[in-house]
């Protein structure tokens, strides 16, 4: 980044989680002077936080006004990661994915509007909010995408509420706004079961990365609901860090860019390549389609990001499955112990 997080007071919202601590420990890095990060832990474990003199952890909710409110005055630069993981447990309850996916973009944005330091604000928004909903061959989907009214999950829908808060804030008060697409992240430090349980068996199982991960290292079956014919843009944990970096550094406030791999690969690819890594021999399950699931095929555009912020990724599938994998096995005893942790609940549901 030449230096332009060199000294700089930085605050993650959302810093103990999968992206923020990666995000962390790769702005650590850069040297900056100070690295505040904010997380209540709901969907992330404590051993994620970087342990260094320069980070300044703070426990709860970003919506707590006593956070808040203790926020530094001095910030340079804000990465907005929270979120209520995921979309099934959106599902379960919409009420807290309000609290803790819709709130706190507006409860923040509200906040950062009277620190005028800052150089950037970068919201995590969804690529998945805004691609085309097609079992038919995919199209990399563009940020100038048209938005549907009709979504899937409350999930999908509040990461849009953030987008438009972000919009507003930014035209009426000047906030230093940009939003990044995510597509779907992998990679080291996704816990399975880190946090509080959400009402699913999905506070365990979450993205299909680490839980395929997980089942594949034990020899189980990978399940392939509608076949794995779904399709999605896997991109490695440390190419998004690289991504949100290069969205604050060169970023235009207003605009939004795609932080995409751009390949597009199917769920029923990804299990091959998962099974190759682990030795795993079982062969797959075959599902039908989820109920509330439309989103088929889809895969991001990486033209404005490669052009506008400088950002490609890196990391190709098969080689980042392949440190995933090995994060996972020398991982073992921390996930072991966020999942049972869940126990009773998993057998309960």
């Amino acid at each position: 980044m030449s230096g332009q997080y060199t000294g700089s007071r930085i605050l993650i919202v959302g810093g103990a989680g999968f992206v923020g601590s990666n995000l962390a420990h790769m702005l650590l890095g850069e040297d900056p002077q100070r690295l505040v990060i904010v997380d209540n832990l709901l969907s992330s474990d404590i051993a994620n936080v970087p342990d260094d003199a320069r980070v300044d952890f703070r426990f709860g909710p970003i919506t707590d006004d006593r956070i808040l409110h203790g926020l530094p005055g001095d910030l340079d630069f804000v990465f907005h990661l929270s979120c209520y993981h995921g979309n099934q447990s959106s599902i379960a309850d919409p009420l807290a994915d309000h609290d803790n996916n819709t709130l706190t973009s507006l409860k923040l944005f509200e906040r950062l509007k009277d620190i005028k330091s800052l150089k950037k604000v970068v919201y995590a928004a969804a690529g998945c909010a805004v691609a085309e909903k097609t079992f038919d061959t995919a199209q990399a989907t563009d940020e100038d995408a048209p938005v549907s009214l009709y979504h899937d999950s409350p999930y999908s829908i509040s990461k849009l509420i953030g987008e438009l808060y972000g919009n507003y804030y930014w035209m009426r008060h000047g906030l230093p706004l940009v939003k990044a697409r995510f597509q779907n992240v992998y990679g080291p430090r996704e816990v399975l079961g880190a946090g509080r349980w959400r009402g699913t068996p999905h506070t365990v199982w979450r993205n299909v990365t680490p839980t395929f991960i997980w089942k594949s290292l034990n020899g189980e079956a990978l399940p392939l609901d509608n076949g794995g014919n779904a399709s999605r843009d896997f991109i490695f944990v440390e190419d998004m860090a690289r991504g949100l970096m290069c969205a604050g550094a060169r970023g235009e406030p207003g605009e939004v860019y795609n932080l995409a791999s751009g390949v597009e690969t199917t769920i029923r690819e990804l299990a091959e390549i998962i099974n190759a890594e682990t030795g795993n021999t079982t062969p797959v399950d075959l599902r039908p389609a989820r109920d509330w699931d439309r989103s088929g095929k889809r895969f991001g555009s990486t033209e404005k990001s490669r052009e506008k912020i400088g950002f490609a990724a890196q990391v190709p599938v098969r080689e980042g499955i392949a440190r995933t994998v090995a994060w996972t096995r020398d991982n073992r005893d921390l996930i072991e112990r966020c999942i049972r942790q869940h126990d009773r609940f998993m057998a309960a549901s």
